[in-house]
C-alpha cells in the first residue's frame, strides 16, 4: 500500500526539522551537565558505589561543589591517574573515601592531557564495541522473526520476579521485553547501585538489574532458537548515565525521546536536550535502537485533532537522533493507536496515520502503541480494539509492537492477559502477513484524503516551530498541549558552560566513528 503524498510538504517537513535540530546543536554545543559528566565516569569504569551511594555522583558532585565541573570530570580524574599512576576507579575510590583531593594535585594543561584522556577512554569504546559485535553474533545465529516484533513488559519490581516473567513471555512468544522502570526512577539525579527487589509499578534500572535479565533472555534465546531483545528506559535525569550503562550490558533498545522528559515529568528543557544528545550518541555507538514517546501526546490531546504533533515530533526526533550519530534503523519512532472508538471511520484514520509513519520514515523501526486512552471495562471491546490495532500494525509494515492487554494499567499484568495478548496477535498477524501486497489505497480517498491532511498541518506546524525556536515552542505548549518554561522544572542546576580546554573524550571518539558510518550510508545510498 501506498500513499500519494506532496513530495514538497515532506521536503519541507525535512528542512524545518533541520532548522529545529541544528539551533538546538548550536545551543547544547557548549555546554554538559552533571549527568552528562557522571556518564563519562562510568564509562571509564567507575562503576561501584560507596556506602550505597554511586561513587561517579561522589566524584561529579565534588567537583561540582569547587566550580570546577566546567574542564569536564575527565580532565580532573584523568590528571589524577597520570600524575599517580592509579585507574579511573581507583582514584574515584580514594576521593570517597577522603584520602585525595584532586584540587591538591598538580595540574597538566587540559590540551596537553587530552591525548591521555583518550587512552583511558579505549578500554570503556572496547567494552562496548564487543557487546556490539556479540548481539550482532547472536542475531545472525539465533535470528528474530518476522516485524512486527511483539514487545510485552514486565513491571513487578522485584528483578528475580522481572526474570521469571520475561523468560514466560519469551516461551509464549514475545520477541522484546521492556522492564519498566519504578515510578519515579525518572527523577531521580542518581543511578541506584545493585541488585534490586523492591519497586512501585516497576523495577529499579541498575547495571546489576541489567545484568541479570541479559542473561536470563540470552538463557531463553537460546533454548528457543531465536534471540529475544531487551528494553529499558534511559529518559529522565541520568539520561546519559542510563545509556552508558545499557551499552556496557548489551541492551537492544531504550527508551529515549528528545521531548518526553520535558512535558510529562518537567525535567528542565535545557537538561534534557543536552542530555539526550550524548545519550544517544552512546546509544548509537552501541546499535542500540532507540524508542522514542510521540505516543505519549495522545494521552493528553485528541489524537484526531492533534495527530499532525506527533508527526512533527518525528521529524524533529529524526534529526536530532541524526545529529547523535543515530541511523535510521535505529529510530524507533513513536505513534499510537489512540483514535476514540466510537467515531465514524476510525479506523481508516487510524490506518491513515501508520501508513503515513511508514511511508515518511521508511527505514525506522516504528514503534506502534496499543489503544489505552479509550479502553474501558467492556472486555469484549476491548479485545476487539486491541485486534484493530494488530491488523492495523500488521497491514502497515510497523516495526516495534507493544501489545495492547486488558491489565496493562495495573502494576504488572496478569500472566494469562499476556498470554492472550501474545496470542491474539500472533493469529491477526499470521493471518494477514502479506495483507499490505496485496492492497491498494483508492486515490481521494479518507484514508488518502487523512494522511494528506496531516502531513500538511505537520508542515505548518514545523514551519512555526522553525521559525520561533524549539525552545520558545516548549514554552508556548505546542506539543501535547502542555507548557514548559526554559528555566523551570527540575534539574537546570546542573547545566554547566564549558571552559576552553574542556573535553568530552568518549563523544569525540565515537562522533568520529558515527559520522564515518552515516556517510558510508549516504554513499550506499547514491
Amino acid at each position: 500500500m501506498k500513499l500519494n503524498l506532496d513530495s514538497g510538504l515532506v521536503e519541507n517537513c525535512r528542512a524545518a526539522a533541520q532548522k529545529i535540530a541544528a539551533d538546538v546543536q548550536d545551543f547544547i554545543r557548549d555546554k554538559t551537565t552533571v549527568a552528562v559528566e557522571r556518564a563519562i565516569l562510568r564509562l571509564l569504569g567507575i562503576n561501584d558505589a560507596a556506602d550505597g551511594v554511586p561513587l561517579a555522583n561522589i566524584v561529579v558532585d565534588a567537583i561540582a561543589a569547587r566550580g570546577e565541573l566546567n574542564l569536564g570530570a575527565a580532565y580532573w580524574v584523568g590528571n589524577a591517574c597520570k600524575q599517580l599512576g592509579l585507574s579511573p576507579a581507583a582514584v574515584a575510590q580514594q576521593v570517597a573515601a577522603g584520602e585525595l583531593d584532586l584540587f591538591a594535585l598538580p595540574r597538566f594543561a587540559p590540551e596537553e592531557l587530552h591525548p591521555y584522556l583518550r587512552q583511558l577512554a579505549r578500554p570503556g569504546l572496547q567494552r562496548i564495541a564487543d557487546r556490539r559485535r556479540e548481539r550482532e553474533e547472536m542475531l545472525a545465529r539465533l535470528p528474530m522473526g518476522p516485524a512486527p516484533w511483539l514487545y510485552v513488559i514486565v513491571a513487578t519490581g522485584d528483578i528475580m520476579q522481572d526474570v521469571v516473567q520475561a523468560q514466560a513471555a519469551a516461551e509464549q512468544g514475545a520477541d522484546i521485553i521492556a522492564v519498566i522502570r519504578t515510578t519515579g526512577q525518572s527523577l531521580l539525579d542518581y543511578v541506584p547501585h545493585g541488585a534490586t527487589r523492591e519497586g512501585f509499578g516497576g523495577t529499579y534500572a541498575t547495571q546489576e538489574n541489567f545484568r541479570i535479565m541479559r542473561k536470563a533472555l540470552d538463557e531463553v534465546g537460546e533454548r528457543l532458537g531465536r534471540y529475544i531483545m531487551l528494553v529499558n528506559y534511559c529518559s529522565g535525569l541520568c539520561m546519559p548515565e542510563i545509556a552508558a550503562l545499557g551499552a556496557l550490558e548489551r541492551l537492544d533498545m531504550m527508551l529515549n525521546d528528545a521531548l518526553y522528559g520535558i512535558l510529562f515529568r518537567d525535567i528542565n528543557m535545557q537538561r534534557t536536550l543536552i542530555d539526550q544528545n550524548f545519550s544517544r550518541t552512546i546509544n548509537a555507538y552501541a546499535g542500540i535502537i532507540i524508542n522514542t514517546g510521540e505516543d505519549n501526546y495522545l494521552t493528553t490531546a485528541d489524537a484526531v485533532a492533534e495527530a499532525h504533533t506527533v508527526t512533527a515530533s518525528q521529524f524533529i526526533n529524526e534529526q536530532l537522533a541524526l545529529a547523535a550519530g543515530l541511523r535510521p534503523w535505529q529510530m524507533g519512532l513513536g505513534h499510537a493507536f489512540e483514535i476514540d472508538p466510537d467515531l465514524e471511520d476510525g479506523l481508516l484514520l487510524e490506518i491513515a496515520q501508520a501508513l503515513l509513519a511508514r511511508q515518511l520514515f521508511p527505514q525506522a523501526p516504528l514503534k506502534y502503541m496499543p489503544p489505552t486512552k479509550h479502553m474501558t471495562g467492556n472486555i469484549f471491546k476491548g479485545y476487539l480494539l486491541n485486534g484493530l490495532f494488530n491488523l492495523t500494525s500488521v497491514l502497515t509494515g510497523q516495526g516495534i509492537h507493544l501489545l495492547g492487554m486488558l491489565t496493562e494499567a495495573i502494576h504488572t499484568p496478569f500472566l494469562q492477559d499476556r498470554y492472550l495478548a501474545l496470542e491474539g496477535a500472533k493469529y491477526v498477524m499470521n493471518n494477514a502477513r502479506h495483507l499490505g501486497q496485496e492492497l491498494e489505497i483508492r486515490a481521494g480517498g479518507k484514508i488518502e484524503g487523512r494522511a494528506r491532511e496531516v502531513l500538511a498541518k505537520a508542515a505548518e506546524f514545523l514551519a512555526r516551530v522553525a521559525d520561533i525556536g524549539l525552545f520558545a515552542a516548549l514554552e508556548q505548549g505546542m506539543f501535547a498541549a502542555v507548557k514548559r518554561s526554559r528555566d523551570g522544572g527540575k534539574g537546570l542546576e546542573g547545566v554547566v558552560m564549558q571552559a576552553q580546554g574542556y573535553c568530552n573524550p568518549f563523544l569525540e571518539e565515537m562522533s568520529t566513528e558515527l559520522r564515518e558510518a552515516q556517510r558510508n550510508d549516504g554513499n550506499k545510498a547514491d
